[in-house]
């Protein structure tokens, strides 16, 4: 293993289909990769799929990033993570827990909460109780347990509590409570505002996801835009963007979008802001982008290989060549 870990999510390869991640991990693994990764939303769950990971690749750490909370009762996480904990028992399970945005709760049929910092304090607090082992009676603003104890024993080696953060108020939240914060979908230009933000709570460990894919610019920059123009629509990813540098792309994107502008609005996305956070190039520039998120300051970087291209697969087996050289 590396000086500097590198992880890979699964998160951008639903499209190669659930089984292939086991054949990313097991080649994860090989290549020199310290942790796997995996999201939750609308398709495969993160604890089955990180399960059937941890058997092809054992070597590996195992993350989520991330779980919504509002989708799982701090119980609930708390007992597949130790489940999957004791399952591997080598490994360091990275419990990546976030507030998830309006549209994924929309389609589960939840309401976004008006009090996010509220919410996501509570529920480390209680998820921290549950992981103890001991009898545990809470009362909250969000959530009311009565004497409720983990089934299962669990040794030195715990699950680690890692929030997704993007804004001012939930970087310092995560620095204060938890054991790591995860980045997204940021330019590693903003990595140092960021950090700056977790460190006034703590001294929580960075993760950040890196966004890359091997190949032309050109042929893939389309992929690129719908793809940052979805979490443009998105509020918190939207306030992030704008204090990254790219506040005319999202002001524009969104007034063509109210205007029903839909093409317009996707190519309000312009190519300086794809290649600081949806990188797209060669190899040794695909190194290069890895290394930068490094130097800023993320301690823990996470490969998000985005699969553009005729053959997915191969981009996806290019892309995460060219990362794992940033750290070797």
């Amino acid at each position: 293993m590396s000086a500097t870990p590198l992880g890979v999510t699964f998160g951008s390869l639903a499209v190669l289909g659930p089984a292939a991640a086991t054949d990313i991990a097991a080649s994860a693994q090989t290549m020199g990769y310290s942790s796997f990764w995996t999201v939750e939303a609308n398709g495969t769950d993160a604890m089955s799929l990180l399960g059937a990971a941890s058997q092809a690749a054992p070597a590996l750490d195992l993350g989520t990033g991330i779980i919504p909370v509002q989708l799982r009762a701090p119980t609930l996480t708390a007992m597949t993570a130790a489940t999957l904990q004791a399952l591997s028992p080598n490994a360091d399970v990275l419990l990546g827990i976030g507030v998830s945005a309006p549209g994924i709760l929309r389609a589960h049929g939840i309401e976004a909460t008006k009090r996010p910092i509220g919410l996501m304090r509570e529920y480390v607090a209680l998820l921290r109780e549950c992981l103890s082992g001991e009898s545990v009676t809470f009362e909250g603003d969000f959530y009311q347990v009565k004497r409720f104890r983990l089934g299962m024993r669990l040794g030195e080696r715990r699950p680690k509590i890692i929030m997704a953060a993007l804004n001012p108020q939930m970087l310092k939240l995560a620095g204060e409570i938890a054991d790591g914060v995860l980045l997204n979908y940021l330019p590693a230009s903003h990595v140092g505002a960021s950090v700056a933000q977790v460190r006034k709570g703590g001294n929580a460990t960075i993760y950040a996801y890196v966004h890359a894919a091997v190949g032309n610019l050109d042929e893939r920059a389309n992929s690129a835009r719908r793809d940052l123009f979805n979490y443009a629509m998105a509020d918190g990813y939207a306030r992030m963007f704008k204090e990254a540098g790219f506040e005319a792309e999202v002001n524009e994107l969104r007034q063509k979008q109210s205007e029903k502008d839909r093409d317009g609005a996707v190519a309000a996305i312009s190519e300086r802001m794809i290649q600081a956070i949806d990188f797209i190039g060669s190899e040794t520039d695909v190194t290069e982008f890895v290394k930068s998120y490094i130097d800023a300051g993320v301690e823990h970087p996470i490969l998000m290989p985005m699969p553009w291209g005729e053959d997915r697969r191969a981009v996806t087996d290019a892309t995460m060549k060219a990362a794992i050289a940033a750290v070797k």
